[in-house]
């Protein structure tokens, strides 16, 4: 008595009519377990949830997004804005972020601001007009307004990459300052007196120099001489930059680096001096990526698990939009100084 009535459900497929009432069918489910599945599938038993899947992958249904977000005005979509896309550490925060609210049955709207402020703010209001669920940004200084913008529209928000001293709503990140003081630290228990700065010309990079500067000043050492790079700072300026700050100061004896890949950069600039590191020179970097680890000699860093960021941001925010309470809206994931061979 059943073979007909699978025959019309699968024929339906075929011809992309599938309807919601044929996965429950299939799946032996009602209407609501159907929808729950499909728009909220946290809260589905397990083996609901395989049975419905299951179901829509044999018959190719297609749920209709466009009804489902007009009926609970939700649009399960969550907007994020990095500076750079292609940058590693901002691509392991990307990669959790979209696994984490994947599971949950939310999809992950993406820009790059190219570092700037007011790039930020145009797409900020173009994720806005799309209705996006909720939005995550990173650094937690931006133009002027926007934070106001944000905060009227409803939304949960989280800035990830600092712990924001005043955040919009959420913030999941790290104390660059700390960060920069710690690295200092690293540098000065090593024996180096005359440390300098190479970063990039915006907030995150002023925050780990103001933190070297601070440890500089307590152990009473020289003023620290600095190199900022207009965003994206790139590993072939590097060297140019390790040679400007040479004439200024000669007797530079260590270089903290704003990221591994400008660290890299001086590291090669050495290679090509044919000066030993650290014997000559000692060399940090920022972030623990792959070229750190396995450059020669390999470079003492700071570590930050940028997919620990883009996880507990998604928790945050799925939390906040299954309209949980929070005991606290801001996570520390914290900082690792990590000693190899290059100070």
């Amino acid at each position: 008595m059943t073979a007909q009535p699978n025959r019309r459900r699968l024929a339906a497929a075929s011809s992309g009519a599938a309807r919601m009432s044929d996965v429950a069918a299939t799946a032996g489910v009602s209407l609501v377990t159907v929808s729950r599945a499909i728009n909220t599938p946290d809260q589905v038993a397990a083996g609901t949830l395989a049975a419905v899947r299951a179901a829509v992958a044999q018959l190719g249904y297609l749920p209709n997004t466009t009804a489902g977000s007009l009926a609970s005005r939700r649009t399960r979509i969550v907007g994020c804005l990095v500076p750079s896309i292609s940058h590693p550490a901002f691509s392991e925060t990307i990669e959790a972020l979209a696994r984490t609210l994947g599971d949950a049955g939310y999809q992950l709207l993406l820009a790059q601001t190219n570092y700037r402020h007011d790039d930020e703010a145009r797409l900020v209001d173009s994720f806005l007009a799309r209705r996006v669920d909720a939005m995550v940004l990173t650094g937690s200084t931006h133009a002027a307004g926007l934070r106001t913008r944000l905060q009227r529209s409803g939304i949960p928000v989280v800035e990830t990459w600092e712990l924001a001293a005043a955040p919009i709503d959420l913030s999941v990140g790290f104390s660059n300052h700390d960060a920069g003081r710690a690295a200092a630290e690293h540098l000065f228990e090593r024996g180096y007196r005359t440390p300098a700065f190479i970063g990039s010309d915006e907030d995150r990079s002023r925050q780990r120099l103001a933190g070297l500067r601070a440890v500089a000043r307590e152990r009473g050492a020289c003023d620290v001489p600095v190199e900022l790079i207009l965003p994206p700072a790139s590993i072939e300026e590097a060297g140019a930059r390790l040679a400007a700050l040479l004439a200024r100061r000669p007797q530079i004896d260590a270089v903290l680096c704003h990221t591994d890949t400008l660290a890299a950069g001086v590291l090669f600039e050495c290679h090509r001096r044919g000066w030993d590191v650290p014997g000559r020179i000692a060399v940090m970097g920022f972030g623990d990526l792959p070229i750190a680890r396995a450059g020669f000699p390999r470079l003492s860093t700071v570590k930050v698990r940028g997919s620990s960021i883009g996880e507990r941001a998604g928790q945050l925010l799925l939390a906040r939009l299954s309209g949980q309470t929070q005991a606290d809206s801001m996570v520390d994931i914290g900082f690792e100084v990590v000693p190899r061979e290059s100070t």
